[in-house]
């Protein structure tokens, strides 16, 4: 024997448990990853521009300074000269960085800003052409701190070398604007990140909108407000509603199949069994009594699954939420007329909107076997009443006659016993009501009314 807790054995393994999470979280997650992602790369995007952009001007200044010191160079009486006016602003600040220099020869020249220190100038091509163009040197100054360093190499000239002219400018005025322009760039980007993140939740929660429409829908139709899902769907949930439509109208139609099948086999062998019944019970025929029982077995046998077959198919339908109010103003209207000769008065006491979870002609059979049941036996007078209480709805037929006592009410009750053959003269119906009424889930029960007679007490799921 295996332990109550263990599995049976198979050959076949279920699917692997699937943890899905949140829909909407996970398309939060994925729209912040991107977002994210998609910033982070404009904004590497954008510095990069931004620093060629900051340093192609810096260099275009640089070059300007040293085109304008090779087209000063001159021969003069000393040896190597330059144009006056070159060592103007910001060159001419001590220390500021902002550096040239022209070397040729062992002759230099310099800026005032070099306080005659020279600059660590890498050397140019060794066969400089005329069309090469300055190149790029960065490196230090003679006091340690950083520079752009641009250098231009003139080939050599009748009895001289080479002349080399090199112009620098301190790392800040590269740094420093592209600091500032960064930082308003990491703001700018901050706050489109905020907006994308805000525009990306609202348009998660209008996207997910349908799917919360739809599951009010869905519990409507539990609930039986809607008989189906209404059909005017966005384009993607709609081929679903359709599905679900279409199940439901299968749940419907298996659910009349069940019905029909029932029927036909509660008169099939209902009306033999009670033949038969009836014939055994003639003097003679069943002188010990063990067919009669037998034939009374058959007969629980047929009501149990009878009653089971039932249940299945009002399981595997969707339940119909019917208003209380139309129904039973309809049966005091039949039963007024039917009883008209006897002047029988029937009193409703049942609040609009309340309504209960039954089957229609399930709903018309149950009050209608009570209310019979009361205006035959009353005086003059029946009530019915409806209320809520708790997740049921209990609805009270009442009438002024004579009433029954508690063990006649238990006997009435009894499964496949009715009232017209176990206790003559006092009601009909009340054991099927009551199976009714176990099939969903609900329950009859009889005492004294207020009137005076009996107070048949029908619960139904609300």
């Amino acid at each position: 024997m295996r332990s109550p807790g263990a599995t049976p054995s198979s050959g076949r393994k279920g699917p692997p448990h699937v943890r899905l999470g949140s829909l909407r979280r996970r398309l939060l997650t994925a729209a912040l990853v991107l977002v994210v992602a998609a910033l982070v790369v404009a904004g590497i995007a954008i510095g990069l521009i931004l620093h060629g952009f900051v340093r192609g001007q810096l260099d275009s200044r640089l070059d300007s300074q040293i085109v304008a010191i090779a087209t000063g160079l001159e021969a003069g009486p000393n040896g190597l000269a330059t144009a006056p006016g070159l060592d103007g602003p910001p060159f001419d600040r001590r220390r500021s960085g902002w550096y040239w220099q022209v070397r040729r020869d062992g002759t230099v020249l310099r800026s005032g800003a070099l306080e005659g220190r020279d600059l660590d100038v890498p050397a140019g091509p060794r066969r400089p052409r005329d069309h090469d163009g300055p190149h790029p040197a960065d490196g230090v100054d003679p006091w340690g701190r950083p520079v752009i360093l641009r250098v231009l190499t003139l080939p050599p000239g009748a009895g001289a070398g080479p002349t080399v002219i090199a112009a620098a400018a301190p790392a800040a005025a590269l740094n420093g604007p592209l600091r500032e322009a960064l930082g308003a760039l990491a703001l700018t980007l901050g706050v489109l990140g905020l907006c994308l993140m805000a525009g990306v939740v609202a348009q998660v929660q209008l996207g997910l909108r349908p799917l919360e429409r739809l599951r009010r829908d869905l519990a409507q139709v539990r609930e039986g407000r809607r008989a189906r899902i209404p059909a005017a769907q966005p384009a993607e949930i709609r081929p679903l509603v359709a599905e679900v439509n279409a199940l439901l109208d299968q749940g419907e139609a298996n659910l009349e199949r069940a019905r029909t099948h029932v029927a036909n086999l509660a008169h099939g062998l209902k009306t033999p069994l009670a033949t038969l019944s009836m014939a055994l019970a003639s003097e003679g025929r069943d002188t010990d009594g063990r067919l009669s029982a037998l034939v009374s077995a058959m007969d629980g046998q047929i009501r149990h699954h009878l009653r089971r077959a039932r249940a299945a198919a009002l399981g595997e339908a969707a339940r119909t939420r019917l208003e209380l109010a139309g129904p039973v103003a309809d049966l005091r209207t039949t039963f007024v007329r039917l009883y008209a000769e006897k002047g029988v008065a029937i009193a409703l006491d049942v609040p609009a909107g309340l309504g209960v979870a039954c089957d229609g002609q399930d709903l018309d059979e149950m009050l209608g076997n009570l209310v019979d049941n009361a205006c035959r036996w009353c005086r003059t007078r029946v009530r019915i009443a409806a209320a809520a209480r708790g997740a049921g709805i209990v609805i009270a037929v009442e009438d002024d006659g004579p009433g029954l006592d508690a063990q006649a009410a238990a006997e009435a009750l009894r499964r496949g016993r009715r009232l017209d053959e176990s206790l003559p003269g006092h009601g009909f119906g009340l054991s099927i009501t009551t199976e009714l009424a176990d099939l969903y889930g609900g329950g009859l029960a009889l005492g004294r009314a207020g009137l005076g007679g009996l107070r048949a007490e029908l619960t139904l799921p609300a």
